[in-house]
């Protein structure tokens, strides 16, 4: 599985994690057109499934994985959990149920069972496109040593720029968690902030930068980035509450 995860994961990381905007690149929107033939899933994941069973297996293992894809979209993530836990048991060599269940471990807080699940599937895959998650459930578990070093691997590893812009976000967010705002300041600095048709990534990292001001004591600047994201997404996160807040 070599073009991005199953689905483009919501995620929790960041410097604000109540925000459920989330990491991804560009290979996995490709990767999350449907085919009403076969029940949703993406075409390179039925591929995958075809190659790794036997041909009658491989419907069952479809529509097993679909069920859990579909209650992941849902946020139902304890039910795509046991859907998927006996799946990944019988197939630990299929990238894509195990990304899902590491996914799906990732969301329900059990940070070193989706550590493990998505170091696998990136070496299955041969890809850094899970480091930034697999940095945040590091950084949950105090791990600093861990994030930096999935940061310097992630910039070097030539993935696409929201997997890089993601993995920043969490770093610096890693940073602020041990009171170095200005090294995170930094780090969200250097990111592609002056964009003119911002995407879901730029607004991201806009918010964990005025998040970061905010925290260093700059309201003006901290405002004005929440203002930049409000008058592309008044809805995003809880951005329209921090600008009441530091109205």
């Amino acid at each position: 599985m070599d073009e991005g995860p199953v689905l483009d994961d919501p995620g929790r990381s960041g410097s604000a994690r109540e925000r459920d905007q989330g990491s991804g690149s560009q290979s996995a929107k490709r990767r999350r057109r449907r085919s009403d033939r076969d029940e949703g899933l993406p075409p390179s994941v039925v591929d995958e499934l075809r190659r790794s069973t036997a041909p009658g297996e491989a419907r069952k293992l479809q529509a097993g994985l679909q069920s859990a894809a579909t209650a992941f979209q849902a946020e139902r993530f304890r039910d795509a959990r046991r859907l998927l836990d006996p799946l990944a048991k019988r197939h630990p060599g299929v990238a894509a149920i195990r990304e899902l269940h590491g996914l799906s471990l990732y969301r329900l807080g059990r940070w070193l069972d989706a550590i493990g699940e998505l170091e696998a599937v990136e070496q299955l895959s041969d890809t850094a496109d899970h480091h930034p998650v697999l940095a945040d459930a590091h950084r949950a578990l105090g791990h600093e040593d861990a994030v930096e070093r999935l940061w310097d691997e992630l910039r070097r590893a030539g993935v696409g720029v929201e997997v890089l812009t993601e993995g920043r976000i969490v770093t610096a967010a890693a940073r602020a968690d041990r009171g170095e705002l200005p090294s995170a300041i930094a780090l969200l600095e250097a990111g592609p902030v002056d964009v003119r048709r911002p995407a879901t990534h730029h607004l991201r990292l806009w918010y964990a930068l005025g998040d970061a001001y905010e925290g260093a004591g700059d309201v003006a600047r901290a405002r004005a980035l929440f203002r930049r994201v409000a008058a592309v997404a008044p809805d995003f996160a809880d951005v329209e509450r921090r600008l009441h807040a530091l109205a």
